[in-house]
């Protein structure tokens, strides 16, 4: 058995509904899939699984997603081994011990080319940082700003398939999938 992370996109499925992680957990079991438990709750799911393809993984859990609640989502996937690592390769260690929140990484689906993390940059504030490690993008966004172009722009359309987590939340599931190697 291999454990994963998956990543949901967005788990509000209409105005004022919201996935319930109880349920979401209970969704990812009916395909089979063993020791699933949630972070929180936006959507971060940790499992273990036999070890296969990742692209195929995603479609049996936004096909399931689909059908259980009745709205598309982009689920990204990533192995525990390449999830440790993504967290071991944060770029903002000091920024990371200051304000965990303001740090984030945008999960890709697929690798996003430098020259296109690097358009991000016309997008950040002086006090915000964009730096792309192995095909994600990682952001440290503006404590002074209530809202940021940076994180406007670093979307779906221009970036690709992806979903954006802060370092808590990452540092958080490297925890539970390295207790599970």
């Amino acid at each position: 058995m291999q454990t994963y992370v998956a990543l949901l996109y967005s788990i509000i499925l209409s105005e004022g509904r919201r996935v319930v992680m109880a349920d979401l957990k209970a969704m990812a079991e009916s395909l089979g899939l063993k020791n699933v438990r949630t972070l929180v709750a936006t959507g971060n799911v940790v499992f273990e699984a036999r070890a296969g393809e990742i692209p195929k993984l995603e479609q049996r859990l936004e096909k399931a997603f689909e059908k259980t609640f009745g709205r598309h989502v982009d689920i990204i996937v990533r192995g525990a081994e390449d999830w440790l690592k993504l967290a071991a390769g944060n770029p903002f260690p000091v920024e990371s011990a200051e304000a965990a929140d303001q740090v984030a990484v945008r999960v890709m689906r697929e690798s996003v080319p430098e020259e296109a993390a690097a358009s991000l940059a016309a997008y950040a504030a002086k006090d915000e940082k964009v730096l792309l490690v192995d095909g994600d993008i990682w952001l440290v966004f503006s404590r002074e700003r209530p809202s940021s172009r940076l994180l406007a722009a670093s979307n779906h359309k221009r970036m690709g398939v992806g979903t954006s987590r802060n370092w808590n939340t990452v540092r958080r599931l490297a925890e539970m999938v390295g207790s599970r190697q």
